[in-house]
């Protein structure tokens, strides 16, 4: 799909682009789930806006765009799409203020938008289930990226007050990929043996096959495994025939060049975590589900999900 496609400049071309995604045996109503065709008609008069259906089950009227984020929004649907396009397609992520360049909106619709199409975006932990599996691959590593906003003293001090030091101590984030499957990042306060397996045994399934550098957090959880194995960084080793855990730091390296690029500023107050994931509504996760379907029609395999560790500008 290009930039040229009719659906990102035509809103009537975006509707029926829409309705063949999402329906494509025919319009279902989504107030009662009727999915007859004689039972649902096309509202085509002057005073109705193109797209509208009314269910004579329910006697309820609704568009393609009921149960989405495009939902009571003014704004056009062929700039929904081009967004969506874009935030999808761009890896690194973007900013709220070069979509209102290109959208040819205000910075307040382009914040608006971005954030939605973000939070649709947003995994369903809950529904999805752990990564891995019998006879899959998990990568496990973590990272650093930052300024720490409280004074946290690290447990092997002993209750001795950190050092000062030049730069700052950074967050600590917690990365899992399955290989050619999803990637899960989580922000936790300290990268402890502790924190770590509790991530590890919640969000990854103990039959997989764990592959992680020489860092001594990972030995101990890695027996509760199917199998562990590590690759020795310190020599010099990154590859040792299956074994390596360049996805996971491929993954934290677009992280970091989208938050140098784009976001600019990392903070704590919105971290993206199972827990958070896992407690948004009903609501929000039907919508997501709609547009997920919508945008992986689209899309390159973007890391998008890392973006909601991050406060974009």
């Amino acid at each position: 799909m290009k930039l040229d496609s009719p659906i990102f400049h035509d809103a009537d071309e975006a509707r029926k682009h829409l309705e063949a995604q999402r329906w494509p045996n025919g319009p279902i109503c989504p107030h009662c789930g009727n999915a007859h065709a004689d039972r649902i008609t096309a509202m085509k008069g002057k005073a109705h806006r193109p797209g509208l259906y009314n269910c004579m089950e329910c006697r309820e009227q609704f568009t393609v765009t009921v149960g989405t984020v495009f939902e009571r929004s003014k704004i056009a649907l062929n700039k929904w799409l081009l967004a969506t396009f874009l935030m999808s397609s761009s890896k690194k992520g973007m900013s709220a203020h070069q979509m209102h360049r290109m959208l040819g909106v205000t910075y307040k619709t382009a914040w608006f938008m971005c954030h939605r199409i973000r939070e649709a975006m947003k995994e369903d932990v809950a529904s999805s289930g752990p990564l891995g599996g019998e006879g899959k691959v998990i990568e496990a590593d973590e990272t650093y990226w930052g300024r720490r906003e409280d004074g946290y003293v690290s447990p092997a001090r002993k209750g001795k007050p950190y050092l000062k030091r030049k730069k700052p101590m950074k967050n600590a984030i917690f990365g899992l990929v399955e290989r050619g499957g999803k990637t899960r990042t989580v922000h936790v306060q300290h990268a402890t043996r502790d924190a770590v397996r509790e991530v590890l045994v919640t969000t990854a399934d103990r039959k997989s096959t764990l592959y992680t550098d020489e860092s001594n957090l990972y030995p101990i959880t890695g027996q509760e495994f199917a199998k562990h194995d590590t690759v020795k960084h310190s020599a010099k080793e990154y590859v040792r025939g299956d074994v390596h855990s360049n996805t996971i730091e491929n993954v934290f390296s677009v992280f970091k060049r989208g938050m140098v690029g784009v976001y600019q500023h990392c903070g704590e107050n919105t971290p993206l975590s199972t827990e958070t994931s896992a407690k948004r509504s009903a609501t929000s996760a039907t919508k997501q589900n709609v547009l997920v379907t919508y945008s992986a029609s689209l899309t390159l395999n973007a890391l998008n999900e890392t973006s909601g560790f991050c406060t974009a500008t």
